[in-house]
């Protein structure tokens, strides 16, 4: 491990750097549009793919050089931590974490946990969905109403969090809320600390660190409590790209519904203490049981209740922050950069109405010419191109008419 460098003095007391050395940033004016076109050959890795390469293939295109960032620098996680003592569930849609511990009741352990698990990124995602309605008549008469799905797409945003994924440099910041923050310290409902308002902390206290809160859980004689982790992505002009990307699908002339979404997995992770009760809520026949059953409407207020929460952890991963300057500087690549970079291979995948996530190989196929056919067979291949030919006609119909539209 290298030895850390010195922390940069805009940040809180309370915030750790996780794993930058740190980055490397290339500054980018925010108002400057005028960004470069990404080359095929200098796309970024698949975050998975570039956690397990054995390459030393750097996220960045060589046209960025990066800057040496201020922060400290701690080891990464690579993968999730191991508690043997654990009950461990994560959500297959949010990949949301919940962690049941005998251990992690001690606040040294509990610390070192939270750190761990602040070091691995959350999974951002831009999902783009286009949807329109269908009335049809049954054999009876009556009119029925039907959604139809025309493409739902995403791309994810992880890589884009690293200067270089293979040895995971990010910018990331371990930190606790602010006393001004509305959040659960060990209570029920959200609110702020004591003495403190929006804008003014009566007297000035200091927030407490991460070791603090960690103590102050340990040391709660609650029956049901649970120790959150938000990991989150902040600095991305999230507007900007949704509207970029509702002009490039009204582009195509689509007539029907268009949703873009920015949705993140993997930003909650909970600790709970030993508890049986604890060990029910994350048993699935348990929880299929009381839904069934319709329990739930009594077992959830009494879980609700019942438990105090500390959601006093926060991992900020930059996408981007200002730099003393006053420019906005980018981590990895610009929000129009990475627009440049996808846009040809979203619009491809909207007129094709795929459905699923885009990765590096969408990239190359939009930019590539479509191979030949020869398959030995010159009436096969013939039969292949034009069938080739009519999909392009279509779509170039509907460019000029219109397609998707409710009907």
């Amino acid at each position: 491990m290298g030895k850390p460098s010195t922390q940069d003095p805009k940040l809180a007391a309370d915030s750790v750097s996780l794993r930058t050395n740190p980055g490397e940033s290339s500054r980018d004016n925010y108002d400057e549009l005028d960004t470069p076109e990404i080359a095929v050959d200098d796309l970024p890795p698949n975050y998975d793919d570039a956690l397990i390469s054995s390459e030393d293939a750097s996220l960045l295109p060589p046209a960025f050089t990066p800057a040496p960032a201020t922060a400290n620098v701690l080891p990464a996680a690579a993968t999730r931590p191991y508690v043997a003592d654990a009950t461990f569930l994560e959500d297959s849609n949010t990949g949301a974490q919940y962690w049941v511990s005998k251990s992690l009741e001690d606040p040294v352990r509990l610390e070192s946990h939270i750190r761990q698990l602040a070091a691995i990124p959350p999974r951002p995602y831009i999902k783009l969905v286009g949807t329109h309605s269908e009335t049809r008549r049954d054999s009876k008469g009556k009119t029925e109403k039907n959604t139809v799905t025309d493409f739902d797409i995403s791309v994810e945003l992880t890589p884009y969090l690293y200067s270089d994924a293979q040895y995971r440099r990010s910018w990331t910041q371990l930190r606790t809320v602010d006393n001004g923050e509305k959040a659960r310290r060990g209570t029920i409902l959200r609110k702020r600390a004591p003495g403190s308002n929006q804008s003014i902390e009566v007297g000035g206290v200091p927030k407490p660190t991460l070791k603090e809160w960690c103590h102050m859980y340990a040391a709660s004689h609650a029956g049901l409590k649970a120790f959150m982790l938000q990991r989150r992505m902040v600095g991305f002009d999230e507007e900007l790209v949704k509207r970029r990307l509702r002009m490039l699908v009204n582009d195509t002339n689509y007539r029907g519904h268009v949703r873009v979404d920015l949705v993140t997995k993997g930003s909650l992770i909970a600790c709970y203490n030993e508890a049986r009760t604890n060990h029910w809520r994350l048993t699935s026949w348990i929880q299929w049981l009381f839904m069934l059953t319709l329990l739930f409407i009594f077992s959830w207020p009494y879980l609700w209740l019942r438990t105090k929460r500390w959601e006093v952890a926060i991992a900020e991963w930059p996408f981007s922050r200002m730099a003393e300057d006053g420019t906005k500087e980018y981590v990895s690549i610009s929000e129009d950069q990475w627009y440049n970079m996808w846009g040809q291979a979203i619009c491809k995948a909207v007129l094709e109405k795929r459905q699923g996530e885009l990765d590096q190989s969408d990239l190359r196929r939009a930019q590539e010419a479509e191979p030949v056919f020869n398959t030995g067979n010159s009436t096969a291949d013939g039969a292949l191109s034009i069938f080739r030919a009519g999909i392009h006609a279509m779509n170039e119909v509907n460019r000029h008419l219109g397609w998707g539209g409710d009907c």
